[in-house]
């Protein structure tokens, strides 16, 4: 593990440890974990997109072609 030093506004301190306490969790593993849950969702978007750079209209269209053409069920057409 390492140490990281963070400057945190009072108001921000203040909340993190009232939440911490109400998880029974200490500041720094709510940080942690907090942490953590923002780079997971940042290497989500950088996933998302690079999947996106891959895409290609017409092989989308080919995979639409085999869908057959059927009307809808019953309450899910479109309004």
């Amino acid at each position: 593990m390492s140490t990281l030093s963070l400057r945190l506004p009072h108001s921000i301190h203040q909340n993190a440890k009232l939440y911490a306490q109400r998880e029974g969790i200490s500041v720094n593993q709510l940080a942690a974990t907090a942490l953590a849950e923002k780079l997971a969702a940042l290497a989500t978007e950088d996933y998302i997109a690079q999947r996106g750079q891959r895409a290609s209209a017409q092989e989308f269209a080919a995979a639409l072609a085999l869908v057959p053409d059927v009307p809808a069920v019953t309450g899910d057409a479109l309004p």
